[in-house]
């Protein structure tokens, strides 16, 4: 009895034994927990701890303005927000990916990919993987707070562009910076940065973009903010002035509206662009924000090309127009003197084939000054097998074609001049004189574009001094070109192309009552005689039209070139677009309110199409005025309605 109740006293000592050795072992297990945390991983969780309650977010910089020469505003920007993804913990975000994607409308793969690209930025670095939240967004992320912390939005300026594809082409858009372009910029540019793409955008990015700011804001455990440490404040971009004038701008636009084409104008004394217009055209507020792959095919895949600035990269024979070369090349080179004169029959043969006159009926005898009033292409074909290709070549190009203007826009093409030595090199084959009598009428292998023409007869009229083209106003150019052309050959030229517009000349109908307008018309073939008889009325088979037209006769202030291409004559279609411009340029010295310089341009009757109309029944303006407190920066006329073709589309650049 004894025995037993000894062996029950020893069980309660036995367990107390044990449970105080388990409470040592786990205050123990506790202090050495303890000790590391406060010890060996101090710094580690400190910096967790630190990272869970204070957050820095970006400020994003607003990009510059764009302004007229007078200081309207053409291009600015709206408050926007964007959908920031915090990276800090990698489990976490993983975890939450598939409800972050179905709550933003996003595909999970597509938010992954996002998450790749900036796998070698630190992870405290949040990334942008929707640029423009939408009102659900944002009602989403903020219902969320507490079970999706990873979620930020950021105020951002989103870039605004006139509507309608107004001066699309040479203002350019902006999109998300690529991958390559992060890496290629040492640290300049992250993921969700946007930055000019073309255009203008894409000439001025490091003046337009500014530099980022930053906050650091308390936050508590649902991600809320509830206050605020420091903040470096963004630099905004700077706006940029430009030699664009508004209103001879919308002139341009609207007489170029449902056509295939480009405008040009510009002051030949300086080289400043006054205008320049390129149709179809595409609306750059749709690459504001990320464009879709299926829109940027779309694009790409457009018969009518809206992606090329035809301004700067249409490049196409000038037709008549290379008349005033081959005309400065006869009378400088004095090869053939200033008197020669031809018999037009309407046609001629030259090394057994037949070469017709574009005008019927046949002109007679043509001297230098009737054959540039009249066109007459058999006094060309004459002064062309006369002078040869090589001679054509050489005046043709120091003149300012098969080159470069120089202009500041990206993406500009140059056209050519074809020589012996160019057929040789390219296609190993020799020239042969026939393929002169087509060059010396603006026809064959001879292409340029809108912007070369208004450069190089601006200079032909001044006298052989050439001005580089640019939009920026406070650009200082390059060194202008010289060429000197002598007196007498200048005002041969000038006095012939007074006569194409004043002297009852090809371009007769748009005389203009109290200005010297001068010009030279240009009817380009894109398919020869036989070929258009084979292909009979097939669409696309039109000639191209071209005018380009300056004033006053000497020294001119203003030179516009317009193509449009199957427009057929350029005294039909192309003359009385620059007719327009320069009467508005005129009409605009003189006082007349922009309002009436609109409605004075548009032909009596004249309807808008597409999506000019749309423009026109919405109201849609140009820009809309600065904040007050800006004296400096005058707002866009109320009355401005933008039009534009129906096919407007978007450009064909990097999205």
């Amino acid at each position: 009895m004894s025995d037993l109740f000894q062996n029950d006293s020893r069980l309660p000592q036995m367990r107390l034994a044990v449970i105080s050795y388990l409470i040592v072992g786990l205050i123990g297990l506790l202090l050495l927990g303890f000790w590391k945390l406060q010890i060996v991983h101090s710094d580690q969780y400190a910096q967790l701890a630190e990272r869970n309650r204070i957050r820095t977010i970006p400020i994003i910089a607003p990009r510059g303005s764009m302004l007229d020469r007078d200081g309207r505003v053409i291009v600015d920007n709206y408050p926007s927000f964007s959908v920031l993804l915090l990276r800090d913990d990698a489990e976490q975000l993983a975890r939450l990916l598939p409800q972050i994607a179905d709550g933003l409308g996003l595909a999970v793969d597509d938010v992954q990919q996002q998450i790749e690209a900036a796998k070698f930025l630190p992870h405290f670095q949040p990334i942008v993987i929707k640029p423009e939240a939408s009102p659900a967004d944002i009602a989403f992320i903020e219902s969320h707070r507490a079970d999706i912390p990873v979620l930020e939005m950021l105020m951002v300026h989103r870039r605004r562009y006139p509507r309608g594809g107004f001066m699309a082409h040479a203002s350019g858009y902006v999109g998300e910076v690529s991958t390559d372009q992060i890496q290629a910029s040492n640290g300049r540019y992250r993921p969700g940065d946007i930055v000019g793409k073309s255009g203008l955008e894409n000439q001025y990015n490091e003046q337009l973009m500014g530099t980022d700011g930053m906050r650091r804001v308390i936050v508590n455990s649902v991600g809320r903010e509830v206050g605020r440490l420091d903040q470096t404040d963004a630099i905004p971009g700077k706006p940029i002035k430009l030699t664009i004038d508004y209103d001879l701008q919308l002139i341009a636009e609207q007489r170029l509206a449902g056509k295939k084409g480009a405008v040009v104008a510009l002051d030949p004394r300086t080289g400043e662009v006054l205008a320049m217009a390129s149709q179809p055209s595409y609306d750059p507020n749709d690459f504001a924000v990320r464009i879709s792959k299926d829109e940027w095919r779309q694009l790409n895949e457009d018969p009518e090309h809206p992606l090329l600035d035809r301004a700067i990269q249409a490049q196409l024979a000038p037709g008549s127009i290379f008349k005033i070369f081959m005309t400065t090349a006869m009378l400088e080179s004095k090869a053939i003197p200033a008197s020669f004169k031809v018999f037009c029959p309407g046609y001629a043969e030259f090394y057994g084939r037949v070469f017709h006159d574009a005008e019927k009926p046949a002109h007679g005898e043509m001297d230098l000054h009737n054959a540039i009033v009249h066109s007459c292409d058999v006094y060309f074909y004459n002064v062309g097998k006369l002078l040869g290709i090589d001679r054509i070549s050489y005046y043709a190009t120091k003149l300012g074609l098969g080159r470069k203007t120089g202009i500041d826009l990206p993406g500009e093409d140059i056209g050519l001049v074809p020589s012996e030595a160019w057929k040789e090199r390219v296609f190993h084959q020799k020239w042969y004189p026939g393929e002169t009598i087509s060059v010396s009428i603006g026809q064959g292998a001879t292409v340029v574009t809108p912007m070369q023409i208004a450069y190089t007869i601006g200079g032909i009229a001044l006298g052989g001094t050439f001005h580089q083209p640019h939009l920026l106003k406070d650009l200082t150019p390059s060194p202008e070109i010289d060429f000197p052309i002598s007196e007498s050959t200048t005002e041969a030229l000038t006095q012939a192309m007074y006569g194409v517009v004043n002297e009852g000349g090809t371009a007769g109908a748009s005389k203009l009552p109290g200005i010297e307008l001068c010009g030279k018309t240009g009817t380009a073939q894109v398919i020869s005689l036989q070929g258009r008889q084979r292909a009979g009325k097939q669409a696309g088979l039109k000639n191209n039209a071209w005018f380009v037209g300056f004033a006053p006769r000497r020294n001119p202030e203003i030179v516009v070139a317009v193509l449009v291409q199957g427009g057929g004559y350029g005294a039909e279609s192309a003359a009385p677009i620059v007719r327009d411009v320069v009467k508005a340029y005129y009409d605009k010295k003189q006082g007349v309110p922009p309002e009436e310089l609109t409605t004075q341009a548009l032909p009596a009757g004249s309807v808008l199409r597409g999506a000019a109309a749309r423009s026109a029944e919405g109201g849609a303006l140009i820009a809309k005025p600065q904040p007050a407190g800006k004296s400096d920066v005058k707002p866009l006329p109320t009355a401005a309605i933008i039009p534009t073709t129906s096919e407007a589309r978007k450009p064909n650049l990097q999205p």
